[in-house]
C-alpha cells in the first residue's frame, strides 16, 4: 500500500487528487494538505474585485467532496517539507509521512520585492480571493469618489492575463456607471510590448491589445520597473530595448492593482536539489524531481524558464491546459512506478487561454508555448466573454463532481471552435 500526499488544493491540487484516486490501486491512500478549507476558482478573481462575483459564487468547502471520493483532507498549511525523511511538517506541529509527494501549492506572492507593493502596502491584488474581496471593498469606495488608476504587473511577474483582464473589466464597470471620463488609466508592465503576455506574443495579441487600449483610452508604459509605491504614488522607471533607463515616471493613483513576481512557498524554498533559487520545484520531463524521485510537482510552483530574454525580467505563465496535462502525466507516472515500470508520460506544454475583457474577450492557443510554434491562434469578440462565464460554471461543477474529464481538450477548444489540437 502506498500513501500519496498532495500539497495544495487549488486548480492543480484538487484535480491532482481526483486523478490519483482514479489511477491508483484500491489499497493506496491519497491525502491532500491545504492552507485553506475552501476551493476557489482563481480565474474569476478579477470579477470578484469589482463585485461582479462574490466569494460565495466562486468558492466551496473541499472536505465533503473529497470524502465522497475517499480522499483524506487536512486543512492545515505545510510548514516545511523534509524530503530526506519523506515527511511534511504542518503548521500545527504534526508530521505527515508519504511514499510519494505531489507539490501543487501554487506560488508565494513576492510583494516584498517592491517597497509598498501589495494589500499590506498601497496596491491591490487579484491573485487570491481574499485579496480580490478586499479590492472589491475599496472599489466600492473608489467609484463614489473616482480618480486615476494604475494597473499592471511588476518586474519578474509571469502571469499577465489577469492584469489585462482587470484593466478592461474596471474600464467596462466605469463606463456602465457613466464615470469613465473621471478616471485616467495607465497600464504599467515589465513586458517589452503590450500583448507579450510572457509568451513572446500569440498571433496578433500585440496589435489587438494595443488597439483595444487605444479604443478605451488606456495609456501604457512597457519595459517598466516599479522601484517603489507610496500612498497614491507609484515610481516607475521606463527602459529602452537594451534595458537602459529611458524615463522616470511618478504616477498618481487613487486605485491600483499590480501583479507581483512569484516565488516558491516557504515550505520548500532553499531545499538543495528540490528547488531553484526562487523556490520553484525542479522537475524532469515526467514532472518528477531529479534528486528526490518520489516527489513530483504540478502547476505554478514548477520551474519553467522564460520564453525569451526581455529587457526587464518577465516569467513564463503556466496556463490551465498546461497544468491539466501536468496533472494527468503525474498521476499516470506514479501508477507506473507502483507497477514497477519507469515513468513515460509527459505533459503538453501548450498555452490555451480565455481572457475576459469586460464585455468582450480574447482567446489564444500557442502550440507549443515556446516559439517557434506549430499553432499560433488568436481570436477576440463578445463570444469569449460568455465562453469564460460558461467555463467558470463548468470547472466548478467538475471540481464538485470529481470528474477527471480533460476539461480544456473537451470543453474550451469547442468553445473556441477548434475541434482538435493540431501540430502538437
Amino acid at each position: 500500500m502506498a500513501h500519496v500526499v498532495v500539497m495544495g488544493a487549488g486548480i492543480g491540487g484538487m484535480p491532482m487528487a481526483y486523478e490519483l484516486r482514479e489511477q491508483l490501486r484500491a489499497e493506496d491512500t491519497v491525502t491532500v494538505i491545504s492552507d485553506t478549507a475552501d476551493f476557489h476558482f482563481v480565474p474569476s478573481n478579477p470579477w470578484v474585485a469589482v463585485n461582479w462575483r462574490s466569494r460565495e459564487d466562486i468558492s466551496f468547502p473541499i472536505a465533503p467532496y473529497f470524502k465522497r471520493k475517499n480522499i483524506d483532507f487536512i486543512p492545515v498549511g505545510a510548514k516545511r517539507v523534509h524530503p530526506d525523511e519523506n515527511q511534511v511538517e504542518l503548521n500545527d506541529g504534526r508530521s505527515i509521512s508519504y511514499d510519494f509527494l505531489v507539490i501543487a501549492t501554487g506560488p508565494r506572492l513576492a510583494f516584498e520585492e517592491v517597497e509598498g507593493l501589495g494589500p499590506s502596502g498601497h496596491t491591490h491584488s487579484v491573485c487570491h480571493v481574499d485579496h480580490a474581496v478586499e479590492a472589491a471593498r475599496h472599489w466600492d469606495e473608489f467609484v463614489k469618489d473616482p480618480g486615476p488608476i494604475v494597473i499592471g504587473a511588476v518586474q519578474g511577474a509571469s502571469c499577465y492575463g489577469p492584469a489585462y483582464e482587470f484593466a478592461f473589466i474596471m474600464e467596462t464597470d466605469l463606463r456602465r456607471r457613466k464615470i469613465r471620463h473621471q478616471v485616467p488609466m495607465t497600464y504599467v508592465t515589465a513586458e517589452p510590448y503590450i500583448g507579450h503576455l510572457g509568451l513572446g506574443g500569440v498571433g496578433d495579441s500585440k496589435g489587438f491589445l494595443e488597439s483595444a487600449m487605444r479604443d478605451r483610452h488606456i495609456k501604457w508604459i512597457c519595459n517598466a520597473k516599479v522601484s517603489r509605491v507610496e500612498a497614491g504614488k507609484m515610481y516607475v522607471t521606463e527602459h529602452d530595448e537594451n534595458g537602459q533607463p529611458k524615463k522616470e515616471h511618478v504616477l498618481d493613483f487613487k486605485f491600483s492593482m499590480m501583479l507581483p513576481a512569484f516565488k516558491g512557498v516557504d515550505a520548500v524554498i532553499g531545499i538543495e536539489g528540490l528547488t531553484n533559487p526562487r523556490g520553484f520545484i525542479l522537475i524532469d520531463p515526467y514532472q518528477r524531481n531529479p534528486k528526490y524521485q518520489n516527489i513530483y510537482a504540478v502547476g505554478v510552483c514548477v520551474a519553467i524558464p522564460p520564453v525569451e530574454a526581455t529587457p526587464i525580467p518577465t516569467g513564463a505563465p503556466k496556463t490551465g491546459y498546461m497544468i491539466e496535462t501536468m496533472v494527468t502525466a503525474t498521476a499516470r507516472n506514479i501508477r507506473a512506478v507502483l507497477d514497477g515500470k519507469e515513468p513515460s508520460e509527459k505533459p503538453t506544454w501548450n498555452a490555451i487561454c480565455l481572457a475576459d475583457l469586460g464585455d468582450r474577450g480574447a482567446a489564444f492557443v500557442a502550440l507549443p508555448q515556446i516559439p517557434p510554434r506549430n499553432v499560433n491562434w488568436f481570436r477576440h469578440g463578445r463570444w469569449v466573454h460568455w465562453a469564460k462565464v460558461a467555463f467558470e460554471k463548468y470547472f466548478i461543477r467538475k471540481m464538485k463532481t470529481g470528474s477527471t474529464e480533460p476539461v480544456y481538450e473537451k470543453y474550451v477548444l469547442k468553445l473556441m471552435g477548434i475541434n482538435k489540437l493540431r501540430g502538437e
